[in-house]
């Protein structure tokens, strides 16, 4: 009997989804598991990889791939009590990362659970600060009703590294209709019907991308508009953003007086600053010309 079912999107994941698929078949203290990848057409070795490893091998077109879609079609060919949504480039910590992981189901009103994520060596300070923030060492339990004590964090969720029952997925599903933060959407749609979401810091994985700040702005900008669709920025969240920005940009400042020259933690002022302005365009996104917005919005979000 398979309890647990790993899905996997890939597409040209190289030698990080082999260190990934290493550190999954390297766990210890669970039952058996299976691992479906479904991939969209990858030109490397990353089929090669897979096929080293007994899992389960699915392909889509490159065209067809859809962060929601394709998440709901993995979950469709899954056997298992319990869904654990993974990254191609996500590599556990440890050997115990998927058992801390499906710890939290042993509470009956937890719907979904999501793990930490590191940065990865090379990460920028801006990656540190990000994670930091968003992935404690707390665990946490969010549970309907927390809202307004939880901020933007309340509906914070990640496909990164995350596990959600299959009788939850079945009611809610991941939201088709959004392009991006897919796991937002359904984290919603988890807590509105009455499940709560774990977050736990013991299931970690490595996994970061740097971004220009250029592509930073524009993402941030993506996340004003999708938060804005859902109907999730309301005064909690908003004053949350702004009494978090607040507590940072004082340390930072306080930081930047100490040191010669702004480039470090002057630069994460400049930064969050920036994150905080695309943000609120994003939000009013309905006011900007379409043509400013195309160019706006890094996950293409407006063509």
């Amino acid at each position: 009997m398979i309890e647990t079912s790993i899905l996997i999107p890939t597409k040209n994941g190289g030698q990080e989804f082999e260190q990934c698929l290493r550190r999954v078949y390297s766990q210890t203290g669970v039952g058996p598991f299976e691992v479906i990848v479904i991939d969209s057409g990858s030109t490397d070795a990353t089929l090669e990889i897979a096929a080293h490893y007994p899992v389960r091998i699915e392909h889509i077109a490159s065209k067809d791939f859809h962060h929601a879609r394709t998440r709901n079609l993995l979950s469709s060919l899954a056997k298992g009590d319990f869904l654990v949504f993974l990254s191609q480039d996500a590599v556990p910590a440890n050997d115990t990362w998927l058992v801390s992981l499906l710890d939290s189901f042993n509470d009956p009103s937890i719907g979904a659970a999501y793990g930490r994520q590191l940065p990865k060596p090379g990460a920028t300070t801006e990656r540190h600060h990000v994670f930091a923030a968003l992935y404690g060492e707390s665990r946490l339990v969010k549970r309907p009703g927390d809202g307004s004590k939880l901020g933007y964090k309340y509906y914070h969720f990640s496909s990164v590294n995350a596990a959600i029952r299959n009788k939850v997925w079945q009611t809610t599903r991941f939201p088709e209709d959004l392009k991006v933060f897919e796991d937002v959407g359904i984290a919603k749609r988890i807590l509105e019907s009455g499940w709560s979401i774990a977050y736990e810091p013991r299931a970690a994985v490595y996994h970061s991308h740097n971004l220009t700040g250029v592509d930073t702005f524009k993402r941030y900008f993506d996340i004003g508009v999708i938060y804005q669709r859902l109907g999730i920025w309301n005064k909690h969240a908003g004053q949350s953003v702004r009494r978090e920005g607040w507590h940072a940009f004082r340390n930072t400042l306080t930081r930047t007086l100490r040191q010669d020259g702004v480039s470090g933690p002057g630069s994460l002022i400049l930064a969050n600053i920036g994150k905080y302005i695309a943000v609120q365009l994003g939000r009013h996104e309905r006011h900007l010309p379409l043509i400013v917005k195309k160019k706006l919005s890094l996950h293409a979000l407006f063509d």
